[in-house]
């Protein structure tokens, strides 16, 4: 029901957030679309192709946001109404700059035919209310997140890597909102709603490494390792399930340890990098974008991790789980920067 005068509290941390992202907008007119494309015609196919899920997510999110305001706006949450505005406009804005860079590029992403699974991710993420959304976002965001930073850092001066810098701006507002939102809704909820929450995290992984395994020839050609990246990605949203009381320590329904989001990921990988001090490995790939890459044996001694998200397959082993794909990637960029 829409009110004239609903409550609003100026101080709210959506209000704030709010604030925030009116101050920080942007356009395509602010992107240098003269930049290198820094990629040869192999690697510029790819990048149209693997690019595909991230530009169809970002429409999936517009549609998405259009249809969750009416809904906090009929539960009285006016700060999250007037933030999910702009979030809107950022996914929009996104959709564009990303059609223009599909244009400078001269070739179009992958066809739903092709990669059908993409077409299922953007129906399951419509699916239930408001809360169920949210929590899909944030997955979507995360993934959204890695892949613009991994082109942001390994090609700063190039025109993606360039967009891609903007873009992780407001990336990084949007998992504030979600991981805030979720944090106070979670507790809320019964164990069978939890439960039904981390079965959707567990499906949208599942359908990523469907579409993962679609790609795989040009996610190669880019040098970009696909499974380490699906790793690193189930040990974040991990992280983040357990801050929001999603999960507990043994991937139950208890609440979250109260560590910021990451905590759970970075205690993990501390503990992995404990156990390969000094056998630090690099190697890249060739090609026209260099990945930081590498590998490590895990201890047969040491007992694999639990993850409360299946990756279809993943974490087969100690040697193949989450953890070993997460302090994999982290290990050996750590070790590049060095």
């Amino acid at each position: 029901m829409i009110r004239v005068q609903p409550a609003y509290d100026p101080e709210d941390p959506f209000a704030r957030l709010f604030r925030k992202a009116v101050g920080s907008q942007w356009s395509a007119d602010d992107v240098d679309w003269e930049a290198p494309l820094g990629l040869p015609q192999r690697q510029a196919v790819a990048l149209t192709r693997v690019l595909s899920p991230v530009y169809l997510g970002e429409q999936s999110a517009m549609y998405g946001a259009s249809a969750v305001i009416p809904q906090l706006a009929a539960a009285g949450q006016t700060s999250a109404q007037l933030y999910l505005a702009t979030f809107l406009l950022d996914e929009a804005r996104h959709f564009e700059v990303l059609t223009q860079l599909y244009q400078r590029l001269g070739h179009h992403p992958v066809a739903l035919r092709e990669v059908p699974e993409m077409l299922r991710y953007h129906h399951r993420l419509r699916q239930g209310d408001r809360i169920d959304w949210i929590w899909g976002i944030l997955i979507s965001d995360l993934f959204a997140r890695q892949f613009y930073q991994a082109f942001a850092k390994v090609q700063p001066a190039a025109l993606f890597g360039r967009m891609s810098a903007r873009v992780l701006l407001d990336e990084s507002r949007h998992q504030a909102f979600s991981h805030t939102y979720l944090k106070r809704a979670v507790p809320t909820l019964p164990p069978e709603r939890r439960q039904a929450l981390r079965g959707m995290a567990s499906e949208l992984l599942q359908t990523m490494g469907a579409i993962h395994r679609r790609l795989r020839d040009d996610t190669e050609a880019l040098g970009f390792d696909g499974d380490v990246f699906l790793g690193e990605l189930s040990a974040q949203i991990e992280a983040h399930a357990r801050s929001i009381g999603l999960t507990g320590s043994g991937g139950g329904d208890g609440g979250g340890d109260g560590g910021d989001p990451g905590t759970g990921a970075d205690r993990a990988h501390a503990d992995w990098a404990r156990l390969i001090a000094g056998k630090r490995a690099i190697s890249r790939r060739s090609g026209g974008v260099a990945w930081p890459t590498g590998s490590m044996a895990a201890s047969a001694s040491t007992p694999a991790r639990r993850f409360p998200f299946d990756l279809h397959g993943l974490a087969a082993s100690c040697q193949q789980c989450a953890v070993a794909l997460l302090c994999r990637a982290r290990v050996t960029q750590s070790a590049a920067r060095a």
